[in-house]
């Protein structure tokens, strides 16, 4: 059995989390955009299908990415320099977030981006935490993640792809982006071959939880909250 939370009460020690399904918490509660702020400091995050009540996780191992460990193959590499797509930050969170929910996943049956976390993230948006990056073609946008940032914290919820590659491109933006602010690791959440594949990997949620802790304390190189800038990050790949 996991606590069942009323309103705005307070999360469970992360010890009390299931060992199956991996990371289960707690279940109820509000989801609200200071809520979720309260969840991610603790490393917690929502995770729940439709007609469901609203689920909290914090699973060990934690997948995560370390952006000096980004794994950037020929392949991409060849795709960043020569594709003809534009890269913006934080130009159309709301299409991003819609098009993350309507993206099939293989496994899934139907989509965890429910009408209330697309609130509860468009909310933390107008407050300058929650970003997304966005892969533009010929004015369309075909790919893209939407996540949140506290500090030097950065925690990645979902992303789509419409053209081949076209989220990796996103993917590879938000880490150089996250690099040159000084972000020192990327919530990755569950493991998946995928991520792996770009060079995330598995960390007790211990060791998660001291460096989550030291991060988000810091502030990023260029600010605090508000809509990211690209500043030069974005556009054709150079290296």
């Amino acid at each position: 059995m996991i606590p069942w939370l009323e309103g705005d009460a307070p999360f469970p020690p992360l010890e009390q989390a299931l060992e199956e399904p991996n990371g289960l918490l707690a279940a109820g509660g509000e989801l609200s955009a200071p809520r979720l702020l309260r969840a991610y400091r603790q490393g917690i995050f929502p995770w729940f299908s439709e007609h469901q009540p609203v689920l909290w996780w914090s699973p060990d191992p934690r997948m995560v990415l370390f952006p000096e460990e980004f794994r950037l193959t020929r392949s991409l590499l060849k795709t960043l320099r020569n594709a003809d797509y534009q890269v913006r930050l934080d130009s159309a969170f709301h299409q991003v977030i819609a098009a993350c929910a309507q993206t099939p996943r293989p496994g899934q049956d139907g989509t965890w981006i429910t009408a209330e976390i697309r609130h509860a993230y468009g909310a933390l948006h107008e407050l300058g935490l929650a970003h997304s990056v966005e892969t533009w073609v010929e004015g369309e946008l075909v790919g893209g993640l939407y996540g949140v940032a506290l500090g030097r914290m950065f925690y990645g919820e979902s992303m789509f792809a419409r053209r081949r590659d076209a989220s990796k491109i996103a993917f590879a933006h938000l880490v150089r982006y996250l690099r040159q602010e000084g972000f020192a690791m990327i919530d990755c959440q569950m493991k998946t071959g995928h991520l792996a594949s770009l060079g995330a990997r598995e960390i007790p949620r211990r060791d998660f939880i001291a460096r989550l802790q030291e991060l988000i304390a810091l502030p990023p190189r260029s600010g605090g909250r508000g809509p990211w800038q690209s500043d030069g990050a974005c556009g054709s790949w150079k290296v």
